[in-house]
């Protein structure tokens, strides 16, 4: 299968899965399960996701690539680290309160097995986090940020940014932002982190 076929089919079966986990939960999306809403063979899934976990990890770290291309294109041209937030707040925004990462983050909720948190927390947070981390030290650098450390600006720039909405989209208390929404409450959060930070 040529490579932008199979990133097709991909695709497909992951949006597949997302429907299964909201209908059933982590614990019962199972491989088979998804291989019949997404109206393929159980040995596909299996061949190229590897099991359950390696799914849901692709899942996720799918539902992440915007963000770490956004952050990795703006550490590879070297850009200004408050400009270059600018871009990188409403996507960052816009996928974790999404309906994707909400899904997955409600079915993370009741699984106790932890293999749905550890994947949101492998293939989200700890891979989106260092290349903030990075964009901060290059601000501390520059002297364009001050803050006791890089880790710390870019906590609290995802503090700002995000506060409390992820939780209360996951318990139904808001519902998905608007582009209009997104735009407005990442820039308050620029606004507040350039008073803290700027140097």
């Amino acid at each position: 299968m040529r490579d932008e076929a199979r990133a097709e089919r991909q695709a497909e079966i992951e949006e597949a899965a997302y429907r299964v986990v909201r209908a059933r939960g982590y614990r019962g999306a199972s491989m088979l399960a998804v291989a019949r809403e997404a109206k393929a063979s159980n040995e596909t899934l299996y061949r190229w996701y590897g099991d359950k976990r390696g799914l849901f990890r692709a899942m996720v770290e799918s539902n992440a690539e915007a963000t770490r291309t956004e952050l990795k294109r703006a550490l590879d041209r070297g850009a200004d680290p408050l400009e270059s937030l600018e871009t990188i707040a409403p996507i960052l925004l816009s996928m974790l309160l999404g309906e994707r990462a909400i899904s997955l983050n409600r079915a993370a909720a009741t699984d106790e097995s932890g293999e749905l948190g550890a994947a949101l927390a492998a293939g989200g947070r700890d891979s989106v986090l260092p290349l903030i981390e990075e964009l901060m030290r290059r601000g501390l650098t520059n002297r364009s940020i001050v803050a006791p450390s890089a880790r710390t600006a870019a906590e609290w720039f995802i503090s700002l940014l995000i506060g409390d909405q992820q939780i209360r989209r996951v318990i139904h208390a808001v519902p998905a932002p608007s582009k209009a929404v997104v735009s407005a409450r990442s820039e308050e959060a620029l606004q507040a982190f350039r008073k803290l930070c700027s140097g």
